[in-house]
């Protein structure tokens, strides 16, 4: 069967009317023609008419096209139901930055009309935010995590995708993080086929509330309690269901004495054990009811051994470390759980609980389960550090069981692996900050008296000549001032507080330089080889300070190798220290699952040895300033702290580990630098050597300077070293007093020389001042902090820097170059 239209072309007339144009065209052409008395004449007016129903038909035609190829505006309605998800929050928005569409997640999480870059996230989250949507406009994708809301209650992961034809939205899609509980779970598998299972094998399950309110319980318990199948025992009171006898054994309420007597185990599901932000006294509890008459084949028993096999699947099946012990304190039964946080996963369990704690807690641990054993039914947790992890210590669950026949003691503890190893890199960052501004406040003040000592060596040196008797004891005292500077500057590594001048290098480049001063200083005994990788990314870091980093990992190798042939009384030892450079790429490090590094391409470099590895109990302690393994007066412990410093303060990341040998034991330790890839072009040569002492400048014109100096030592100092090179000097003693010098007028200075930081008004703070006043005077500070940290935080034009502590020498040059520079700029 066949249809046929009926239909017109699109943008012709109906058929009808299209026959009636024809008739009424042949009609006018010919009145036209007998009118005019000519075929000329109609001919002529026939064309005219043609054309202009062409002319109609050609504009009714275009008026019935489509007005444009592209496609309409997208129905959001339809977009909206396409991103339904009760899970995640997901936004769309335009190029504006405007909310063009949302699912209804996002409206109840965040409130529905407000566009996901205005949300009231922390200050921190709310800056992670915003650059995760510049990154997912730059690049089209971008993720973070750890959002916290402002009011701190609730934190998410987000993700960012740029979309659409002419990538003119953005998707935002939010997860809540969850925290896990230890009892995560438990009240669905409780209520469900498992708890079912459970009743029909004899063991009744309830989660209870602190205040005894039943949260959940398993079928069987219902139908027992109630008489009835199918009845839930949400929100009746625990102990109403139950009555006790005059010999203590535990009966139904409803059925009385005449029903079997039960045995009821109490678990504390104590969030302390987890981390959870649920107070303890708010953690509900898991009530067991072991009907102690049941036996094999249905059969009644007086004894509650039978129960054991059943009691043990279920402890397996729970998410929660349990383990029972009988009256003597043995252990009988321990689930994965447990053992995986008690880290024995291998070995299994021991004789007794207190083979798993240190020395020093084990009389207290065996003391305790022998009394929750033998006495009274209750529950109570204690403290202790494990063998394994001597420095955390964990809280470990106990109580006393009855009815169950050897089985008397329930212990349980929870798998806080994560939750560890999280804690102890936040107390070591904690800690690395508190010594880190401790350390570079030492050194800032440290460095305002080795600068008049070292000015003070200067100006008496000037007035003696070598031979003289004071002459070389000035130098002396001189030398042992700069080698305390040394010192400060390692401080100041430490802290990230030194003045970098980084460029963009190559990693071989750096170790090649540092390679013959290593052979020299490794020695004979220790064999010394470096690889490099191919298409190494070039870095962006100071060569001086990164040789500083390769030699100071290099010499805490050879002293661990040459300790280790002591230790092992070797004498005729060989070492050998292996320098490398590699290539990870961002999905290396992805799958390497570092939280604390962003997935990027990284240049690595390894310093590894053969000196018989770094002791477990120091390798969470071996960055921290002052602390050494060596002999008394043959270490500082800062070396490895300052290359902690050196590489953070680049940007970069180092992790030490101990490399086994073929037998399992530690060979050697292993010290892993990762160092971000410079994602710029790379210049010819950028690394230029400073020399030891400033050049002199052409400047010799003199000048007026206003010294505004906090401490009266460093300001006389440098008083008389400008006043000896030609300059007058007028001093002050603070900010304000420096200001008044300004607004007095009566000399006009040519430039400042200031401290940074002073009581009252600091150095920053004047010259913003001063500059309202003189727009143009050049400002040069002293400080002992970083040049870079300085600039970052004081935002002024034409403003010079000169480190503490300085020579003479170094602060008149320093004076005569500005001022040579600023005349050059005026011309």
């Amino acid at each position: 069967m066949s249809f046929v239209s009926d239909e017109t072309p699109q943008g012709l007339p109906p058929l009808p009317l299209l026959l009636g144009i024809i008739l009424a065209f042949v009609v006018s052409v010919g009145v036209v023609w007998l009118a005019a008395g000519t075929s000329l004449a109609a001919v002529a007016y026939g064309g005219g008419l043609l054309a202009i129903l062409f002319a109609l038909l050609l504009a009714a035609r275009l008026r019935a096209a489509p007005e444009s190829s592209e496609p309409g505006q997208p129905d959001w309605a339809v977009t909206a139901a396409a991103i339904r998800n009760s899970h995640r929050a997901v936004a769309i928005v335009d190029r504006a930055n405007r909310l063009t569409c949302s699912n209804e997640t996002f409206e109840e999480w965040f409130g529905g009309d407000t566009p996901p870059h205005e949300l009231e996230f922390g200050e921190e989250s709310r800056q992670k935010l915003l650059d995760a949507q510049r990154q997912a406009w730059r690049e089209g994708h971008a993720q973070c995590e750890g959002l916290q809301l402002s009011s701190g209650d609730r934190s998410f992961i987000l993700k960012i995708e740029r979309v659409g034809r002419g990538e003119d939205y953005l998707v935002w899609r939010f997860a809540e993080i969850v925290r896990q509980k230890s009892y995560e779970g438990i009240a669905e598998r409780v209520s469900g086929p498992f708890g079912a299972m459970m009743s029909r094998a004899g063991i009744e399950l309830a989660l209870v509330a602190p205040d005894g309110i039943v949260q959940a319980a398993t079928p069987g318990l219902g139908e027992r309690a109630t008489g009835a199948k199918n009845t839930s025992l949400a929100g009746q009171e625990f102990v109403q269901l139950l009555r006790s006898d005059d010999r203590d054994r535990i009966f139904f309420a409803r059925e009385g004495q005449q029903g079997t007597p039960q045995t009821l185990v109490h678990v504390p599901l104590d969030a302390r054990q987890t981390g959870s932000d649920v107070p303890p006294d708010q953690a509900p509890s898991l009530m067991l009811l072991v009907d102690s008459g049941v036996g094999i084949g249905g059969g009644w028993q007086s004894s509650g051994k039978a129960a054991i096999p059943q009691l043990e699947a279920l402890l397996s099946a729970l998410p929660l470390g349990l383990a029972l012990t009988d009256r003597d304190g043995r252990f009988l039964f321990a689930n994965k759980a447990f053992l995986r946080a008690v880290e024995r996963e291998s070995e299994g369990l021991p004789q007794f609980p207190s083979d798993l704690v240190v020395r020093e807690d084990k009389s207290a641990m065996a003391d305790t389960v022998r009394r929750f054993a033998k006495g009274a039914t209750a529950s109570g947790d204690m403290a202790v550090r494990l063998a394994g992890d001597k420095e955390e210590p964990v809280s470990i669950g106990l109580a006393g069981v009855r009815g169950l026949g050897e089985a008397a003691v329930l212990l349980s503890i929870s798998d806080s692996t994560e939750e560890k190893r999280l804690r102890r890199q936040v107390a070591q960052a904690t800690k690395m900050q508190a010594v880190g501004q401790l350390a570079g406040g030492v050194a800032h003040d440290f460095n305002n008296v080795l600068t008049a000592i070292i000015g003070y060596c200067d100006l008496m040196l000037l007035r003696h000549t070598p031979g003289d008797s004071d002459y070389d004891d000035i130098q002396q005292i001189k030398a042992n001032s700069n080698r305390a500077a040394s010192l400060t500057r390692q401080l100041l590594a430490f802290s990230r507080q030194q003045t970098l001048r980084p460029v963009v290098l190559q990693m071989p480049d750096v170790v090649s330089e540092v390679s013959q001063l290593l052979k020299r200083l490794m020695g004979e005994k220790i064999e010394f080889t470096v690889r490099h990788d191919r298409e190494l990314g070039a870095v962006r870091a100071d060569p001086q300070q990164l040789e500083q980093v390769i030699i100071n990992l290099a010499v805490n190798a050879r002293d661990a190798m040459q300790a280790h042939a002591e230790k092992t009384g070797k004498q005729d030892w060989k070492g050998r220290l292996t320098l490398a450079t590699r290539r990870i790429s961002a999905r290396d490090v992805r799958k390497m699952g570092i939280d604390i590094m962003p997935a990027d391409d990284y240049t690595v470099l390894i310093v590894q040895d053969t000196g018989g590895g770094i002791p477990e109990q120091h390798l969470n302690k071996i960055f921290e300033p002052f602390f050494t393994t060596k002999e008394q007066g043959k270490g500082t412990g800062l070396g490895l702290s300052t290359v902690y410093g050196i590489v953070k303060q680049s940007n970069g990341f180092i992790f030490a580990d101990n490399v086994s040998g073929a037998d399992g034991s530690p060979a050697g330790a292993r010290f892993t630098v990762y160092l971000p890839v410079h994602k710029g072009e790379l210049p010819e040569n950028q690394r230029t050597e400073d020399p030891e002492e400033p050049k002199a400048s052409e400047w010799s014109g003199g000048g007026n300077l206003l010294l505004v100096e906090d401490e009266d030592m460093v300001r006389a100092v440098a008083q008389r070293a400008l006043t000896r090179a030609g300059y007058q000097v007028v001093t002050a003693s603070d900010g304000e007093e420096g200001l008044a010098a300004i607004a007095n007028g009566n000399t006009e200075f040519d430039l400042i020389v200031s401290d940074v930081v002073m009581p009252a008004m600091d150095g920053p703070a004047m010259a913003r001042a001063i500059r309202k006043v003189k727009p143009k005077i050049p400002i040069l500070f002293m400080s002992g902090y970083a040049e870079e940290t300085l600039r970052n935080e004081i935002d002024i034009d034409n403003m010079h820097f000169i480190p503490k502590p300085f020579s003479v020498q170094q602060i008149n040059a320093k004076v005569s170059e500005v001022l040579g520079e600023q005349v050059k700029v005026d011309a």
